[in-house]
């Protein structure tokens, strides 16, 4: 960590501010800094902060820097429709995360039909049916983007009131928008559906969803053998396999933890699920001729074999990036003709205008056009995108934290890539990349030590053992 000088400056009330000012980004110059001979950037008066002890080293600037709001939604919500559901309720209805989610907002349920068919729900909450196009709470929505999840705070895009209304599983019967998928034992869909539904919703984590497909409950048996299916038949159809370590990082006033995430099969299946009701629903409005954000994806760059590390860091910078539009296209990646992200309507505001365009259909009022569609899309990118790098900085930043309290533990690294004397190492337990000058090959598993960790730059030094 950075240390403190043997004569630090004593700042004013009004010296700190203007420092404070310029380190969460909200002011671009800093006489403070200038006369103590120091940069004018949001790192400098980031580090004098902390040398000074006015910072503690949880404090995390990046939301602040980006735009990305820290303010909860506080907007009332209206009252809940008077409108027909299919009741759903004699069905098991299973919404499964990870231990302690607070927003569930999709859930998953089975039903064996005659000629071998399962007819696979996806419950989504149905947030849409308070969030109308153009309402206050759908432009406070658009104009987050998405909710903000750092090590310390979860922000909400939409009021948490909303969240505990619409939640699945967060009462005793919960509305939900509800797609539904009947498969063959190949992976293929004869037939899609969505309604609007009532259902009873039992919340597990992922362990335990385990724990029931080990114990071989036909439910999760018939979601796993579902779910197989349909990952062997996108992968027949060029999807891509991706697995990188990935880590949960939590930070309060007790410390840092990172904790791996298990890669426990009924996750997958979860995922794969999920993804099937994307592409459901991308078909139903496909057929429906509703303009959506349909997400879609060119072919990778080049080709990549085998079941590495190196491989996987390899294939997923062969991505191109992920483009949303009016019109259906093909998303590469998932090896899917069609496809559009529907599950997370209280997370993601791009999910939102999907709802809201099905809703319309389903209920016969006028949807949005593409026009409209496009500029909702453009706007609602630009603030996700805000918001998904201050989580991507603020995990780096705790996960240094966490790294630099251990100063003297040996960390295993592999080589993920190499180009000349350069060398790019992956740290699994943090999930952690850095470059590092070694003569080693991809693949090459070393040991190192963790060094230099500068938290205002982001920085850390591997030291080779």
């Amino acid at each position: 960590m950075t240390s403190a000088p043997h004569t630090a400056p004593d700042l004013s009330s009004a010296q700190r501010t203007e420092v404070e000012l310029l380190a969460r980004g909200r002011a671009e110059k800093s006489r403070t800094l200038r006369d103590l001979g120091l940069p004018e950037t949001p790192e400098s008066a980031h580090a004098l902060l902390l040398r000074l002890g006015l910072w503690p080293e949880s404090q995390t600037p990046y939301a602040d820097r980006l735009g990305a709001t820290l303010e909860p939604s506080r907007l009332e919500l209206p009252q809940w429709p008077q409108e027909d559901r299919l009741d759903l309720t004699h069905l098991n209805a299973y919404a499964i995360d990870d231990e302690g989610n607070q927003d569930p907002d999709d859930a998953l349920s089975v039903e064996f039909l005659p000629g071998g068919l399962i007819r696979l729900w996806v419950h989504v909450a149905d947030v849409a049916a308070l969030v109308t196009p153009d309402s206050p709470l759908d432009l406070e929505a658009r104009a987050r983007g998405a909710t903000l999840y750092l090590p310390d705070q979860t922000v909400h895009m939409l009021p948490t009131e909303l969240v505990a209304q619409t939640g699945l599983g967060l009462s005793e019967t919960s509305p939900a928008l509800s797609i539904a998928l009947d498969m063959d034992a190949s992976g293929n869909a004869e037939a899609v559906e969505v309604y609007l539904t009532r259902v009873r919703v039992r919340r597990l984590s992922y362990g335990q969803a385990q724990a029931e497909l080990e114990a071989g409950s036909p439910d999760f048996v018939a979601l796993a053998d579902l779910a197989a299916a349909s990952a062997a038949l996108r992968a027949s159809e060029g999807a891509l396999s991706i697995d990188l370590p990935e880590v949960r990082v939590r930070a309060d006033e007790s410390g840092v933890r990172v904790e791996a995430l298990p890669k426990l099969p009924m996750r997958a299946t979860v995922q794969e699920c999920m993804t099937l009701a994307g592409w459901g629903a991308a078909i139903y409005a496909d057929d429906f001729e509703l303009p959506v954000p349909f997400a879609t994806q060119d072919p990778p760059l080049r080709d990549v074999a085998g079941d590495t590390l190196p491989a996987h860091w390899a294939r997923r910078k062969t991505l191109a990036r992920t483009r949303f539009q009016p019109a259906p296209g093909p998303h590469s990646g998932m090896g899917l003709d069609l496809y559009a992200q529907v599950t997370s309507p209280m997370r993601r505001y791009l999910d939102l205008v999907v709802h809201q365009q099905l809703r319309a259909h389903l209920s016969g009022a006028e949807p949005l056009t593409g026009r409209q569609i496009a500029a909702r899309t453009a706007e609602a990118q630009m603030n996700a995108a805000a918001t998904r790098t201050a989580e991507r900085l603020s995990r780096r930043h705790h996960v240094l934290r966490f790294a630099a309290a251990q100063p003297e533990r040996l960390w295993e690294a592999t080589v993920v890539e190499r180009r000349g004397p350069q060398a790019t190492l992956l740290i699994p337990e943090l999930a952690l990349d850095l470059p590092v000058t070694a003569a080693a090959a991809p693949g090459t598993v070393l040991s190192v030590r963790l060094t230099d960790i500068q938290l205002p730059a982001l920085s850390v030094r591997a030291q080779v053992t």
